[in-house]
């Protein structure tokens, strides 16, 4: 049995080389297999690629988060350029809408999420999608642009009715631990539409822990549990659920399964 964390924040979990790579030692020993580090800045990309780069078990994920609008940095689009073109760097992301925390303005961000869309498109790498309290914008956006390759809505947080308007596209959807939680009735509901290939899971770290270690800092190797939970959800066991998740985590990104 093999899970694939599709979503970690290793560069926030820890700064310390050492301790990033026993993060992912822990993960494997978890039956965490595969994991996707997701770009946290695009200024610190690089250094955080460089501490990961001896683990050929993890991938990556460039791009400007809306958190960056104000400040992508001088020649952002030739720098993602660039990271694309090196070993094991399988998406754009995480890009998209943040109206929550109102990072600049909204046609700021609308403009740098489209600029990144339609650049995943040039480079054909899939898109790993942020969305906070954007949901309306970010689909309209999405309808037009989304690259050929897909999307993810990772850390899906809208109801099941926004899902059915999004399985019209290209795009899968991502749980994290807050899927556990008791109160998540809109993920519990979205989970019962969804057909199961389009489903993924991610730790989300070091935010969103399992039910089971709040009170802890989140870690790739907590991914489990909300496989565990999501088994049950779906009446299937560990194993058949930690299957279907490999399979549809690998499909996505372009990975072979093996």
């Amino acid at each position: 049995m093999q899970y694939f964390d599709t979503h970690a924040h290793v560069g926030l979990i820890c700064e310390d080389p050492i301790e990033q790579m026993i993060v992912i030692q822990e993960a494997r020993q978890a039956s965490v297999s595969r994991l996707v580090s997701i770009c946290n800045s695009l200024h610190d990309f690089v250094k955080i690629y460089d501490n990961l780069k001896s683990s050929t078990n993890v991938y990556h994920a460039v791009g400007v988060s809306p958190s960056e609008v104000q400040n992508p940095g001088r020649g952002w689009i030739q720098t993602i350029e660039q990271n694309v073109q090196l070993p094991r760097v399988i998406a754009i992301g995480e890009i998209g809408l943040d109206y929550y925390r109102r990072f600049g303005d909204k046609n700021s961000q609308v403009e740098l999420f489209i600029t990144q869309l339609d650049l995943a498109t040039k480079l054909n790498l899939p898109v790993i999608i942020h969305n906070r309290d954007a949901g309306h914008d970010v689909l309209d956006i999405l309808k037009d642009r989304l690259p050929p390759k897909g999307g993810v809505l990772h850390c899906y947080s809208e109801d099941a009715e926004y899902a059915k308007k999004a399985l019209n596209l290209n795009l899968y959807f991502s749980f994290a631990g807050n899927l556990t939680y008791r109160n998540a009735r809109n993920l519990h509901e979205t989970i019962g539409v969804l057909p199961l290939e389009r489903i993924l899971i991610e730790s989300e770290s070091p935010f969103m822990v399992p039910a089971d270690y709040r009170g802890k800092r989140n870690m790739p190797k907590y991914l489990p549990m909300t496989a565990h939970f999501l088994a049950e959800m779906l009446e299937m066991s560990d194993e058949d659920l930690a299957a279907a998740l490999w399979e549809n985590s690998n499909r996505f990104f372009g990975l072979p399964s093996d």
